[in-house]
């Protein structure tokens, strides 16, 4: 019997500031429990949900996964951490954390929920750590849809690009086809548009994101969406000079984006509690899944299950 996405009961294995679990419980879902390792994140996570959430760090459970058999889950989900596999990053599998996907399919495997839903930067799929966890997955009797979203399309004014699969528990039959791209936007959600429907318009045409190098452009247009959200978040410097690719020359009316219009960007609501040092919510909310493209995510597989039912 199908269970309608109400009854599911499910557990983030690595919650962060809760930008999954808030997208999944926006469309629907049940959340039982949050867990990661970060105390920053845990302290601001248990501010914003009434269900239980844990400091655990899963790469040290050893194989003992009771502490998520006893929560009876009907769906698992998580983003483990990316940075060994980010182009952001060392793109060194051998750094440790990548090995926390294995985890998560491992922990997959011995719990055996109805479906599982994971998160990573699209290149995960070129890994060897890829290969690994959908052999775990597949040996577990998992049917797995894998799509890399653009969250623009998804109802994110932020063109942040992130893989995903989502597994049925499928027993001999492998083949499980859920349809994630139906319901995409024609076309990508700008700033100046999203803001304007939260009722949050802005007072700037054009902001300052701080490049990785000054080869690269920093001055941006609300009119498009976002780039990816990341914990960088500084002023312009002095010594900063104008770009080809910038969408208007430096002036007094160009700013950053404040910590919290980030937050808007990756669609945290306006009532969502951020405490914490500025380094710290820079942080949590770069990491974080947009909640809309969770919230997408879930109702795609709420569709699915409708589906099922009829």
């Amino acid at each position: 019997m199908s269970l309608k996405s109400t009854q599911f009961r499910v557990i983030d294995l690595f919650c962060g500031c809760g930008g999954l679990s808030l997208g999944l419980h926006n469309a629907g879902y049940n959340i039982i429990a949050g867990f990661d390792n970060w105390k920053f994140a845990i302290d601001l996570y248990q501010k914003n949900f009434k269900h239980p959430s844990f400091l655990i760090d899963l790469g040290n459970l050893e194989g003992d996964f009771s502490i998520f058999k006893d929560f009876n889950p009907d769906i698992i989900v998580g983003g483990p951490p990316c940075q060994d596999f980010s182009s952001a990053g060392k793109r060194d599998e051998t750094l440790g954390r990548g090995d926390l996907t294995l985890v998560f399919a491992e922990i997959i495997a011995t719990i055996q929920p109805q479906f599982l839903i994971m998160e990573n930067v699209p290149r995960f799929i070129k890994t060897q750590k890829y290969q690994q966890a959908k052999a775990i997955l597949k040996s577990a009797n998992y049917g797995l849809s894998e799509i890399i979203l653009d969250a623009s399309l998804c109802g994110v004014p932020q063109t942040r690009k992130r893989f995903f699969w989502i597994g049925e528990f499928r027993g001999k039959d492998d083949q499980f086809q859920l349809d994630l791209k139906a319901n995409l936007s024609p076309k990508p959600l700008t700033i100046r548009d999203y803001f304007n429907q939260i009722g949050k318009p802005l007072d700037i045409d054009h902001y300052y994101r701080h490049p990785r190098s000054y080869k690269r452009r920093g001055i941006f247009s609300i009119d498009q969406p976002s780039p990816t959200i990341r914990s960088v978040n500084r002023p312009i410097p002095k010594t900063y000079q104008p770009h080809p690719g910038d969408s208007a020359l430096i002036s007094p009316n160009i700013r950053p984006l404040t910590t919290l219009e980030r937050s808007y960007i990756q669609t945290f609501p306006e009532d969502f509690i951020f405490t914490g040092t500025k380094t710290h919510l820079e942080q949590m909310i770069a990491n974080a899944v947009p909640v809309k493209l969770a919230e997408y995510v879930g109702y795609c597989l709420t569709e699915y299950q409708e589906k099922l039912n009829c």
